[in-house]
């Protein structure tokens, strides 16, 4: 008895030391590990805050006395903001001198800007008869949109609109058409889809006179760019409209603000094709971007007369070169 129970007791031992062993050890927490004296700085620096609109990068390029290479990376900053080489370099020549003269270099770059996009940016539009207004642009820029937009705040002036379709080949474009034409209480005119467009502007023309309509917009497809029978077909839609109306007082082009340098190329083509008068910019959302026409403007004397800044009936108003200046700059 007494050498079954000293065989028990050390049992229980053996069997209480090897649970001991064979449980798992919690590690101490390792300390943190100490900065090598010859890490490099950036590894033990946190990144700096980014600094974000032009204003802002305008000023950290000067926060120093100004030098040759703060106004050569000024002229670069505008480049890369989509102003264009020659107009870059023209903005720089003139803030240079105001510069010297103790302006701020941001408000300098925004009074530039709006100068060189003043000029003649209203819309033309008959007093007394109707005015029809052509509307081009690439699909994807919003140029259905703009043309709803453009219904609503002419509807808002006390003018009579009447839409046109001769964008026929595009799908859902009517239907895309008329539930702008309904939100701007305006009065559309669309034919089935594969129509001939001249023949929609045509008529277009004819009942929107019928009506007493002061403002007639046309739609027109917006297929690739680079594709030439777009461009002639927009030239012969043209034509039919000037036949039908005596003249077409607007051509407006609508441009997307983030379209970058491809934006150029798409205003020389287009007006190469049907003499684009103004430009409708598009999706302006606060943002430091739609620095392209500039560009145009510089480089092809086309004005901009309408920019777009929301996707609401309201968001179209007419074009403020100080108030898009101060926008690109300090946004």
């Amino acid at each position: 008895m007494t050498v079954a129970l000293i065989v028990i007791v050390v049992l229980l031992v053996v069997g209480a030391v090897l649970f001991v062993v064979a449980r798992p050890k919690r590690r101490p927490a390792l300390p943190a590990p100490k900065a090598s004296p010859d890490a490099p700085a950036v590894a033990r620096t946190a990144a700096p805050p980014r600094v974000e609109g032009l204003g802002a990068r305008i000023r950290a390029i000067f926060a120093g006395a100004p030098t040759e290479d703060a106004w050569a990376r000024l002229e670069d900053l505008l480049i890369r903001a989509d102003v264009g080489p020659k107009a870059a370099e023209d903005i720089v020549r003139q803030v240079r001198d105001k510069v010297a003269s103790g302006a701020d270099p941001a408000d300098a770059v925004a009074q530039e800007v709006a100068v060189a996009l003043g000029g003649d940016t209203e819309l033309h539009l008959r007093p007394d008869e109707l005015s029809v207004v052509m509307v081009v642009g690439v699909n994807g820029t919003g140029k259905t949109t703009t043309i709803g937009k453009l219904a609503a705040m002419l509807g808002r002036q006390g003018k009579k609109v009447s839409l046109a379709n001769s964008d026929t080949f595009r799908a859902a474009a009517s239907e895309q058409l008329g539930v702008w034409a309904d939100r701007a209480g305006a009065h559309l005119v669309a034919q089935s889809r594969g129509a001939d467009p001249g023949a929609v502007a045509y008529d277009a023309v004819q009942a929107a006179r019928a009506r007493g309509s002061d403002v007639l917009i046309v739609d027109t497809a917006g297929r690739l760019h680079t594709r030439q029978p777009l461009m002639d077909e927009l030239a012969k839609v043209k034509r039919v409209l000037e036949k039908a109306a005596t003249d077409v007082e607007e051509v407006l082009l609508v441009l997307d603000a983030t379209t970058g340098q491809n934006g150029i190329q798409q205003a020389r083509v287009f007006t190469d094709a049907v003499q684009v008068t103004g430009i409708a910019l598009t999706k302006m959302d606060g943002t430091a971007k739609g620095g392209i026409v500039v560009a145009v403007r510089d480089e092809l004397g086309v004005p901009v007369k309408l920019i777009g800044t929301g996707e609401r009936l309201d968001d179209l108003e007419p074009f403020d070169p100080k108030a898009f200046a101060d926008r690109l700059v300090r946004a």
